[in-house]
């Protein structure tokens, strides 16, 4: 750590999971950035997973990777976009990765024979996990993933109370997420679940600063000062938070419920936020526009919104600063290999990305089907290999594929093709070309116009820059394993899609789009993933902008 002294504040979860830790701890982080702090945020996880990238995304939620190649839960994504800083390695803890440090460590002998415990060594390296990515931080915010009381995350509350000792209660403030649910029979909240979740949480030896009580609606203060009651906390420091609309306004949802001044006698500092933008993106949002875009998310984990949340989320934003409601539609890409005219009527198709053979046939038909029609279309990752089997079909390889889904070199359909380092590593984790890398975008293409124009305005810089020669370099997340074949460029060329960016070596592809068109961008990277709610992506905000055209 650095001599600096950092502020810690712990969030848990109590009643049951998905009550809103994340939003509120990342709600609470953009209050304390605009009064001026170097906020971070950390999530600790009891999965036994070592990262989030073989778990399914339609169960889980879509997987976040940082900019330093690490799989992640979604929740780093919120951080990132409450927050607008980049999260990294250090930003995740989960208990498998913990666990396989400490085999490691016991296997190579680091403990000199001493019995590994889960006190105090895996309290010990969570711990050190959590000082580690503190560094430089003014404050830093640490989630504790699942329920108190959970088996699999009773050492992470273990450590988060040995932590204080370490460096010094004042330092540390606890933040407790309970759910009190509302009994339609009887017409009326009960407050015992959070009543027992904040009992056991002190029974663990954690009694909270704040207790933020979540409800479907605003519930009276009787029930606030009730949870107080009967759980030792000050009245004071329970608060509601009620469901809203949208999570971007869960900010003023914390200012107004009264935490705002625990959190200013924590870091002794009486100023008020600068919520300025905040205000005017929630405005925007808030707001319903003379005209309407129509998007097609062409997607197989279809079922659950959280598995393409960066995408969204990046499509909303632009949308609202564009000044233009978003009529988002989920279209199965399985279904549209059977039947085209679900692409009818939309304004714009995105392809995002994905992993395996099931639907991907319907994803090249959509991106046929927006060359065909001239539709405003925004390939991601795997959505830029369907572009270039689609454009290579056209150009005359007619049964144009990738390798991932069975084409091979034998029969010279193989526009997609595999890494030579990755052969052989198809089903494992953490393997994949994964976190940021550079890529050079032709001068005078749309894309290098795109950028090159929010980077003059300063919406948008992530190491965006402008070379010698008129090229543009920019820095992109990516996870993938294929890439597109750079033998075939000539019959992607002839059917209508160019390359405009590729790897500063110049071997991989990195973006394309068909020049003669609307807008017909793609890129083999994930773009959505340094769109913020304040300074959506220049890709979704052009994307957005012809789609209305």
């Amino acid at each position: 750590m650095s001599d600096k002294k950092c502020k810690y504040i712990f969030v848990t979860g109590g009643v049951l999971s998905g009550v809103g830790k994340g939003i509120t701890a990342a709600s609470i982080g953009a209050i304390l950035k605009a009064k001026g702090y170097k906020v971070t945020m950390q999530k600790c996880d009891p999965y036994l997973n070592v990262d989030a990238g073989l778990l399914n995304p339609v169960e889980h939620g879509e997987c976040f990777v940082t900019h330093d190649g690490v799989e992640t839960d979604l929740d780093l994504g919120h951080y990132e976009r409450f927050l607008d800083f980049e999260t990294s390695k250090y930003s995740i803890t989960l208990s498998g990765s913990i666990y396989k440090e400490l085999i490691e460590r016991e296997r190579a002998g680091g403990f000199h024979g001493k019995t590994v415990q889960l006190v105090p060594h895996f309290t010990g390296l969570v711990c050190e996990k959590i000082e580690k990515a503190s560094v430089d931080s003014d404050i830093h915010i640490v989630e504790i993933g699942g329920t108190v009381g959970d088996y699999e995350g009773l050492p992470f509350v273990e450590a988060i109370r040995l932590f204080a000792n370490k460096v010094g209660r004042k330092n540390c403030l606890y933040v407790s997420v309970v759910y009190v649910p509302f009994i339609h029979t009887s017409n009326e909240l009960k407050t015992k679940p959070a009543q027992n979740a904040l009992k056991d949480l002190r029974g663990f030896g954690i009694i909270p600063d704040v207790v933020c009580v979540r409800t479907e609606k605003p519930c009276g203060r009787e029930i606030c000062e009730k949870i107080a009651a009967f759980s030792g906390i000050s009245s004071d420091a329970v608060v509601n938070l009620p469901d809203i609309q949208s999570v971007y306004d869960v900010p003023f949802n914390v200012l107004k419920s009264g935490v705002l001044a625990i959190l200013n006698d924590f870091v002794g500092d009486d100023r008020g936020p600068d919520m300025s933008r905040w205000k005017e993106f929630s405005r925007r949002r808030a707001l319903k526009y003379k005209k309407t875009v129509r998007i097609g998310l062409v997607a197989k984990y279809v079922g659950n919104d959280d598995t393409y949340m960066c995408v969204t989320e990046a499509l909303k934003a632009a949308a609202a600063w564009d000044k233009v409601n978003l009529d988002l539609v989920w279209v199965n890409a399985e279904e549209v290999e059977k039947n085209i005219d679900l692409l009818r009527g939309l304004d714009g198709i995105v392809v995002p990305g994905g992993f395996g053979a099931r639907g991907v046939e319907g994803k090249t038909k959509a991106a046929e089907y927006a060359l065909k029609n001239n539709i405003p279309y925004l390939g991601l990752c795997l959505g830029l290999q369907v572009a270039c089997i689609a454009a290579a079909r056209r150009g005359g390889v007619k049964d144009a594929n990738s390798e991932e889904f069975g084409a091979s070199e034998k029969d010279g359909n193989n526009v997609i093709y595999i890494m030579e380092e990755q052969k052989g590593k198809e089903s494992t984790g953490g393997t994949m070309r994964l976190g940021d890398y550079r890529a050079v975008l032709k001068s005078g293409s749309k894309v290098a116009e795109i950028y090159k124009k929010a980077m003059k305005s300063g919406e948008y810089i992530y190491g965006t820059k402008v070379l010698g020669d008129g090229d543009v370099e920019v820095v992109e997340r990516h996870r993938h394993r294929y890439e597109v074949n750079q033998k075939f460029l000539p019959a992607i060329s002839a059917g209508g899609v160019l390359v405009s960016g590729l790897s500063p070596d110049g071997k991989l592809v990195e973006f394309v789009e068909a020049p003669e068109y609307k807008f017909f961008v793609a890129t083999q990277a994930h773009p959505e993933f340094k769109s913020r709610p304040l300074h959506p992506h220049p890709l979704f905000r052009e994307f957005v902008k012809m789609a209305e055209a």
